[in-house]
């Protein structure tokens, strides 16, 4: 008899395969979207965690957070560098607090989930990210469904995500930034909040301090050669005007781009601390 995880595993594989096929989702309206579209952002989220949809009408901020709310993302991480409604413009920024972290640069971003730096009752589970206007060159994302990332690592050896569940695997070190100021973060990588898997993570080396346990160890210097590696287990797409990810707050990256003078790369990013309602 196959066990529980391998048909899981099979399920998920076969999901995975589905939704990175043929990613985008075309909404018509994302004030309005019907049953159809929505239902299938919905699916694709249960499947994979991930959804990329297409909108050729203008949207606005607030229109990216009523679509949100209509899939149960309501409960804001509204963060120091956000707008005052909560939503954070990506973009480059010249001068000021912004200007002192990546992502308000044109450089890569490695690996990551987002807000890998919160406390453990503010972790991000829900994330949209919607692209205003891109890049003249470059800035192409690629996701990879956390929950595939787990699977994979537990096929190299289960071991590995035993070790990525210990309470002190990963540190985030304070920052000292004014106006910004936190303690050191210390949790999992992997957890299980309300019975769904959720992962914190990021690759940038300089950002993380990791334990000295030789499990934890070598269940790192596997996610990382796992996440190297190319293969059928991600997509990479170039956000366009109008498109955006709706997500479970998945593994993501940014390649690095170049700006057109008089019309820069704007990203509108809105972090939640729900996930995804499943009906």
């Amino acid at each position: 008899m196959r066990s529980d995880f391998a048909a899981w595993r099979d399920r998920k594989l076969a999901a995975w395969a589905e939704v990175s096929r043929d990613p985008i989702v075309e909404v018509g309206d994302i004030k309005a979207p019907t049953a159809a579209e929505e239902g299938e952002l919905r699916r694709r989220c249960r499947l994979a965690n991930l959804a990329v949809y297409s909108c050729r009408k203008p949207v606005g901020k607030g229109d990216l957070l009523a679509f949100a709310a209509r899939f149960g993302l309501k409960d804001l991480d509204a963060n120091a560098l956000a707008d005052d409604d909560g939503v954070t413009p990506l973009a480059v920024a010249a001068d000021g607090a912004r200007s002192r972290y990546i992502p308000y640069t044109d450089r890569p971003i490695a690996w990551h989930t987002d807000g890998y730096y919160n406390e453990s009752v503010d972790q991000v589970r829900g994330l949209v990210l919607h692209c205003a206007r891109p890049a003249v060159r470059g800035g192409a994302n690629t996701v990879m469904d956390h929950e595939l990332a787990w699977l994979l690592l537990r096929e190299e050896n289960p071991l590995h995500v035993e070790a990525l569940a210990r309470p002190d695997a990963m540190t985030i070190p304070p920052n000292d930034d004014e106006g910004l100021s936190r303690g050191a973060r210390v949790g999992p990588v992997f957890s299980f909040p309300g019975g769904a898997l959720h992962m914190r993570y990021t690759a940038r080396k300089r950002n993380v301090v990791w334990s000295d346990d030789p499990g934890v160890r070598a269940a790192v210097a596997c996610l990382e050669r796992l996440l190297a590696a190319e293969g059928p287990h991600r997509i990479r797409h170039r956000l366009e005007a109008g498109q955006g990810l709706l997500c479970n707050n998945v593994l993501h990256d940014r390649q690095p781009f170049e700006d057109e003078a008089g019309a820069p790369r704007l990203l509108w990013r809105a972090r939640f601390r729900d996930r995804i309602e499943s009906t």
